[in-house]
């Protein structure tokens, strides 16, 4: 039984891609966090699960109120109908969906919607101008199952990560499938614009390993330009030093230091001034190449004084530095930086960390907390009925 929430059909959508209609066939973390952001952005975007749900629904701790945060972070702005593809009604109301969607975005494995006529080649037949967004693991023809970790240690990413004389290391978040994300968006609007000049739709896809290939931009790139398998160094940067952290008397400090007029300062601030003219560190490729002569004597330094007074001093001489906080910190050091990073729904509930993007024109917009298993079924039959659609939607 389906619990409606608030909200008439005709409710008027804001937002730069307001008037565009998500079917969101996805589940777990790529293809949600796509449509999340879409949804924030204006779009219309139902959010279609099977009989028990999205797997997140049940990923706990932690959960806020018998909720897993693990769905709740990626699924706000959504309308949520619960179909059973193996029940006739509900698979022709999925068809039906897909035929009046601008987007359709899944993440079934390579093949799994031929079977029940929502595959590309069955959408397209009877919605010529659909924008089909398909997301796998490692491509249509791998049937590897497309789970983040997989991609972490196929891509490289493993090998690059973790301490020199530690073992291979994931991410501390599912990166990869985040990544994803972002690349299944941009194809997704990349394609409506086409559309909008050509009137053709198109097939669109991503996938986790490609996505991690990029994503490792220089560690790839060495590969890919010089044949240059690079490995793991901790947190030293494989071109650049000082690049990192560097306990101090209290804490660690993170030191970026890009150029030499940085290192310059940083060696004032620290009062240690003529190293900045030392042949071995005067240029960035000679202190990334005497790293270990360099670094007993930054480590000499920063230990002089607590990691907060010396973020006060490097800031004071413009060389970027901050402190390694806990997630709760961040969160409390991003409130003083600017907007609060929580946002909440129209309803007063919290609908998780505020979009990355602003807009001057047509900022997101965070109409409705995650939507409950269903809970907009009446909601989507009456759009489906609707033969004249929401006022902008489609083409």
């Amino acid at each position: 039984m389906s619990e409606e929430r608030s909200g008439e059909t005709n409710r008027p959508a804001t937002g730069p891609l307001s008037g565009v209609l998500v079917a969101d066939f996805s589940r777990v973390l790529a293809g949600p966090y796509c449509t999340m952001l879409l949804a924030d952005l204006g779009a219309t975007v139902v959010k279609v699960e099977g009989p028990d749900g999205d797997e997140t629904r049940h990923w706990t701790p932690p959960a806020r109120d018998g909720q897993a945060t693990y769905f709740l972070s990626v699924n706000r702005n959504k309308r949520a109908i619960t179909l059973d593809f193996d029940e006739t009604d509900d698979l022709e109301t999925a068809r039906a969906l897909a035929a009046r969607a601008d987007v359709v975005v899944e993440n079934f494995k390579p093949g799994g919607l031929e079977r029940f006529g929502l595959d590309y080649d069955a959408v397209r037949s009877s919605n010529p101008g659909v924008v089909y967004v398909s997301i796998t693991g490692f491509g249509a023809d791998s049937a590897l199952p497309g789970y983040d970790i997989l991609a972490q240690a196929l891509s490289g990413l493993m090998s690059v990560t973790g301490a020199p004389d530690g073992p291979p290391t994931k991410a501390g978040v599912a990166i990869v499938d985040v990544v994803t994300g972002l690349h299944a968006g941009l194809g997704a609007v990349a394609a409506l614009r086409h559309r909008d000049i050509t009137g053709e739709g198109q097939r669109v896809e991503v996938n986790l390993l490609s996505s991690a290939l990029s994503a490792l931009v220089n560690q790839s790139g060495a590969y890919a330009f010089a044949e240059v398998v690079p490995g793991r160094r901790g947190n030293d940067h494989p071109s650049i030093y000082p690049y990192g952290p560097f306990p101090t008397a209290d804490a660690e400090l993170v030191v970026a230091v890009g150029n030499d007029r940085q290192f310059a300062r940083l060696c004032r601030a620290l009062g240690i001034g003529p190293l900045a003219d030392d042949e071995r560190f005067r240029r960035a490729p000679d202190r990334s190449a005497n790293r270990d002569d360099l670094r007993p004597l930054l480590e000499s330094a920063f230990a002089e004084r607590p990691a907060a007074e010396w973020e006060a001093l490097l800031a004071a001489e413009g060389v970027p530095c901050a402190p390694v906080l806990d997630v709760g910190e961040a969160f409390e050091r991003a409130r003083t930086l600017g907007p609060d990073p929580v946002v909440t729904a129209a309803d007063g509930r919290v609908a998780g960390v505020r979009h990355p993007i602003s807009f001057s024109a047509s900022p997101p917009a965070y109409a409705t907390a995650p939507p409950g298993p269903d809970a907009d079924r009446e909601w989507v039959l009456r759009l489906l009925a609707d033969e004249t659609r929401m006022p902008g939607f489609g083409r």
